[in-house]
């Protein structure tokens, strides 16, 4: 076998490290989040930046559904924006620590969150806290409760927002300090029982906004442990655990009931008020209920102060094609590129 001179070798390296950086400099430069744009409606002038990066439960393929619902029948902007690996420019949900494209947020009005513990560096986070000292409203999703971890490196300045923060004033971290509660655990069997809503009439929230034409939730995700929720927050939906996976399944009565959706506000700094609306269930398999669908937009209407312009019974028919991936992990399709969710 013939030796490879020293000259010979380092030109190979040379050539494989450049056209390493190439192919990395491509995938970075591709299109590495989605834009939807508001035609005529309600929403026509208004931005809301849905944010997915989860493992088990596809934000990447819930919020662009939802994104094209809000833009095209309702007018607003949606801008999707994706856990992407630097090196291949493709969507990878187990890419902890990069979301490009967070500087949409310093346009936006509100906010759709559905991660889970991400660990973002500091030149993408900077954009989400100042977003949340502005006192902006946040819509919350499922895993949401716990969207971040600073695990890595807890002494971060954005540590705070860990889901098992123990900074004063910020205890328990994003999800109990906005959106109302942090991970506790799963009150139903994960996997094997689903979730009905059952909204709530004791507090005559029946005739609230964003419950308008919302009867029938129903979603094979398990109900969260959720705990005494804080401040002025307002149960809408209560959940109840059910014996199955599949719409038809009875409810397990031994079980209490929890919430699963409610309305809150918060403060950011300077005595900024922000509106939340959170919801544990979700998923992108969740959403193929047509009620649930109608929920987050509702609640999108009603985070920006739009509550007035909620339809009786919102339009909220899918764009194109839904077949949604069943929960689990390592179950995410390998290999896809944000451009793939673009509007044709």
């Amino acid at each position: 076998m013939k030796k490879i001179s020293a000259w010979g070798l380092g030109f190979f390296c040379l050539i494989s490290t450049a056209v390493f950086s190439v192919s990395c400099t491509l995938a970075q430069s591709a299109k590495q989040w989605v834009t939807y744009t508001g035609g005529d409606g309600p929403g026509k002038g208004k931005h809301i930046v849905l944010i997915s990066g989860d493992e088990e439960y596809r934000s990447e393929e819930a919020l662009p559904m939802l994104g094209k619902i809000l833009a095209r029948r309702y007018g607003f902007k949606c801008t999707v924006l994706f856990a992407v690996d630097p090196k291949t420019g493709a969507i990878d949900v187990e890419t902890l620590d990069n979301i490009p494209g967070l500087e949409n947020l310093e346009t936006a009005d509100l906010v759709i969150l559905f991660t889970r513990f991400r660990e973002l560096p500091d030149e993408q986070m900077k954009y989400f806290d100042a977003y949340i000292r502005k006192g902006k409203p946040v819509i919350g999703i499922r895993t949401a409760t716990h969207a971040f971890y600073y695990k890595k490196n807890p002494g971060n300045q954005y540590a705070k927002y860990s889901f098992n923060s123990k900074i004063k004033g910020w205890e328990d971290g994003f999800g109990r300090k906005v959106l109302g509660e942090t991970w506790i655990n799963h009150h139903g069997k994960h996997g094997s029982e689903g979730t009905r809503g059952l909204i709530n009439g004791i507090l005559k929230d029946e005739k609230h906004p964003v419950l308008n034409g919302v009867s029938d939730i129903w979603g094979p995700t398990d109900v969260y442990t959720v705990r005494q929720l804080p401040g002025d927050s307002r149960v809408l939906v209560y959940g109840q655990s059910t014996n199955g996976l599949s719409p038809d399944s009875s409810v397990n009565l031994n079980k209490p009931l929890m919430p699963v959706a409610w309305i809150k506000t918060y403060q950011g700094e300077n005595g900024a008020t922000g509106r939340v609306f959170t919801s544990t269930i979700g998923a992108s398999v969740d959403l193929k209920s047509e009620d649930l669908r109608r929920l987050f937009v509702n609640a999108a209407f009603w985070c920006v102060g739009m509550e007035d312009k909620i339809p009786e019974k919102a339009d909220v028919k899918v764009i194109g094609e839904y077949n949604p991936t069943m929960f689990g992990y390592n179950l995410f399709k390998k290999g896809v590129l944000p451009s793939a969710y673009e509007l044709k």
